[in-house]
């Protein structure tokens, strides 16, 4: 959609209200995305392999979820609260209280030393592992689907999206910063079992933690819900949401599956979330039993994370600046990722100097981390300027019942694809590190450099998108 000025922008307080239920809801389920897998295994004794397949269930069914949230959104006829805000209300409860309750489980529900296959410890974590991402991605979808019908210029995508990656970044590093803090407290962080001094720390420290990312959450939905302004649906003239049929319901649910250059774009993410989500759950073992850091060792990783963040993400938002082309500069930003992965492979290694081996896991993850979160600079707007192109192709006289009418969907689509792919790289994972494998340094330097492989497909798939107007 091109620039003018009848189009919609976010600015100011709905600005900022939207970016918080972004950023508060990212924040806590990062955390659980990062360290549920590391608090469960390494701490409650829960098998890998268990835990990965409650990781796998909560996914898919996220997954499942998007598309059918994205439709209901979708189909929902306007009202005194707008036609999206209501649902990001709806959701919230449950997914406070899962997102709180999954860090506390009952005393009696810690796994033996000689048992890690406790069955109402699985029943507890798969359960509240789906209801914190369920009722969570019902927000993340609504708040998502606004986006193409608030912003409706390419400058002022840019510079949401510029806004969201630098909260994203600041994210990550909160999500890792204050349990790799609580890590580095530990005397022994290769025997922090529940039933050790160092495993007690991590039980009462964690959910203290949890229960401050949540807050930020609240504050941030109920900032989204009163400032952000869905008027224009109720003002519109030719705007009226009509019930679907399950028929139609289904027909429009294919979509954005049937729109080849929008299935390329979500391949691209899903490729991407394979890697990020074996990333995120080999990097505190890969921190312990591969970089063998303990104690204040754990808080390099918090300045590399800082400065290759924040350094890729204005190295690769200077060249957009500079060059229009975001097809081109995303495809070059994958292809870095991928060489930088190819690296890692140096790690097998053990004869490596600890000096050297933090040098290669700049160069290395460093990269990969770095430009891993600038992609959100390219995601947006081409998103947005997919979806547009798709609502140019409706016989609809009005651009916005147009783009209204099938925002959730394409959403819906791809939070599936790039749900369901980190549920299928937790299931591969979880069998892989089951046993002992979960401290092999050997098996966990190779699970992190078969991200070379998926970004590869990534960028196979990103050059393969030709937008009708170059952005």
């Amino acid at each position: 959609m091109e620039d003018s000025d009848s189009s919609r922008e976010l600015h100011g307080k709905s600005l900022i209200g939207y970016l918080s239920c972004y950023g508060g809801v990212f924040l806590s389920n990062l955390l659980g995305g990062i360290f549920a897998v590391q608090f469960y295994v390494y701490t409650i004794n829960l098998d890998f392999s268990i835990v990965s397949v409650g990781v796998f269930l909560q996914l898919f069914l996220t997954a499942l979820c998007s598309i059918i949230f994205g439709i209901v959104i979708d189909n929902k006829k306007p009202g005194r609260f707008g036609k999206r805000r209501p649902f990001l209300l709806y959701g919230l409860p449950i997914w406070v209280l899962s997102s709180i309750i999954l860090w506390i489980p009952p005393s009696n529900f810690y796994c033996a030393p000689a048992n890690s296959f406790n069955i109402p410890t699985i029943i507890f974590l798969w359960s509240f592992l789906i209801l914190k991402s369920v009722s969570g991605i019902l927000i993340l979808i609504a708040i998502g689907s606004m986006f193409p019908e608030q912003s409706q210029t390419l400058k002022n995508r840019e510079k949401i999206s510029s806004i969201q990656t630098i909260i994203s970044i600041v994210a990550s590093i909160l999500a890792l910063l204050l349990p790799l803090i609580v890590q580095s407290m530990l005397v022994k962080p290769k025997e922090a079992k529940w039933w050790t001094a160092s495993g007690q720390l991590v039980l009462f420290f964690i959910p203290i933690i949890a229960i401050i990312f949540v807050s930020f959450g609240i504050i941030g939905v109920f900032a989204a819900f009163f400032t952000i302004d869905e008027s224009f649906h109720v003002n519109a003239p030719t705007q009226y949401i009509k019930k679907k049929s399950i028929k139609a319901t289904i027909q429009h649910m294919k979509k954005p599956i049937l729109d080849e250059k929008f299935r390329k774009f979500v391949l691209v993410g899903f490729y991407s979330g394979f890697s990020g989500k074996i990333i995120g759950l080999v990097l505190i073992p890969f921190l312990t039993y591969v970089m063998l850091f303990v104690g204040a060792k754990y808080l390099i990783y918090i300045i590399i994370s800082i400065s290759c963040k924040f350094g890729w993400f204005l190295f690769w938002k200077k060249l957009i600046n500079n060059n229009r082309d975001l097809i081109k500069l995303y495809s070059t930003c994958l292809f870095t990722m991928v060489i930088a992965s190819i690296l890692e492979l140096f790690f097998l290694v053990q004869l490596l100097s600890f000096e050297f081996k933090v040098v290669l896991f700049i160069i290395s993850y460093g990269t990969i981390l770095g430009s891993m979160y600038a992609v959100g600079l390219f995601g947006g707007p081409i998103s947005g300027a997919l979806i547009d192109e798709a609502a140019d192709k409706l016989n609809y006289t009005n651009k916005l019942e147009a783009v209204s009418e099938i925002s959730g969907a394409y959403a819906g689509f791809s939070s599936f694809m790039v749900t369901v792919s980190p549920a299928i790289a937790s299931i591969i994972v979880g069998f892989i590190l089951t046993g002992n494998n979960e401290s092999n340094p050997y098996i966990i330097t190779l699970c992190l450099s078969s991200t070379a492989f998926f970004y590869f497909l990534a960028w196979l798939y990103i050059r393969q998108i030709k937008l009708t107007k170059k952005l």
